[in-house]
């Protein structure tokens, strides 16, 4: 399945595009997925927003996002708990399997990232039992480097995959997001062996954009506009058996200053040239 059936438009590609009207571009464009993250599902609410991409044809790829578990005290520790806890039983209501797991950089003032690490096995340990509950796998994100004192103490696939290790696959999986990973030396030994572990629960695309932009988080772009070989990840990602859909997200100022629907065009033909003929 290489056609636009198998694509995904995350909503944060459009980010300035409500719910429906993101719905109705996926669908107009042939797209067979939406992944959505939680602040436009809880615009619409919840029952309404599974009811727009269920009447429009499309499913939902992935739920973005849970995770920010470092917090080193105890309040921090409960509402963390607990705002995954809703975003599971979220994740379940709008019919995906995946949520997101972005799990958290470095509290206030600490520079304990062994410490910040060593919180996000113990509370994915919590979590892991409510997930399976609900039929919801909690999809560790590895992020590139240059976040990990803010959003993500996971910085390579290796490490995502070693704080699954100790779950059922069906419960923790990972995500290969192009971004985040594109640069790690030891990337085709980590997608073999996520493949091989069965954890392969979603494939997200876009670029790594020169100059870094002044935010970092606005650095991802379409793909074609930076430097990473989509060919050569897409294949490693094929070569594991992974299937499912294909997500694009993207935070850009550029692409979201742009009209949503010119935007969707352009990811479309970007997905015929330069990931579906390799995955």
């Amino acid at each position: 399945m290489t056609g636009p059936d198998r694509l995904s438009l995350n909503t944060a590609t459009i980010k300035h595009a409500d719910l429906p009207t993101a719905v109705e571009l996926a669908a107009g464009a042939g797209l067979g997925w939406v992944g959505l993250w939680r602040d436009r599902v809880a615009e619409v609410g919840l029952e309404v927003a599974a009811k727009t991409v269920a009447e429009a044809g499309l499913r939902v790829s992935s739920l973005c996002r849970g995770g920010f578990l470092t917090a080193a005290d105890e309040d921090g520790r409960r509402s963390a708990l607990e705002d995954n806890r809703r975003a599971i039983e979220e994740a379940a209501a709008l019919g995906t399997g995946e949520l997101i797991m972005v799990v958290g950089g470095l509290p206030t003032g600490s520079r304990d990232l062994v410490g910040a690490r060593q919180r996000v096995a113990d509370r994915l340990a919590e979590l892991a039992p409510y997930a399976a509950e609900h039929r919801v796998r909690l999809v560790l994100e590895a992020l590139h480097p240059m976040y990990a004192a803010d959003r993500a103490v996971i910085s390579t696939l290796g490490q995502a995959l070693d704080l699954a290790a100790p779950f059922d696959p069906a419960v923790v999986g990972v995500v290969v997001d192009t971004f985040h990973v594109w640069w790690d030396p030891e990337l085709p030994q980590q997608v073999a062996r996520a493949g091989r572990e069965g954890r392969v629960a979603s494939y997200q695309v876009c670029d790594f954009n020169l100059p870094i932009a002044a935010d970092a988080l606005l650095s991802r772009g379409m793909m074609g506009d930076g430097v990473i070989d989509f060919a050569a990840v897409s294949r490693m990602v094929a070569a594991t058996g992974y299937a499912g859909p294909v997500e694009v997200e993207i935070f850009n100022a550029d692409v979201w200053a742009a009209p949503p629907g010119e935007v969707v065009r352009t990811m479309c033909d970007r997905w015929v040239d330069l990931v579906a003929p390799w995955i």
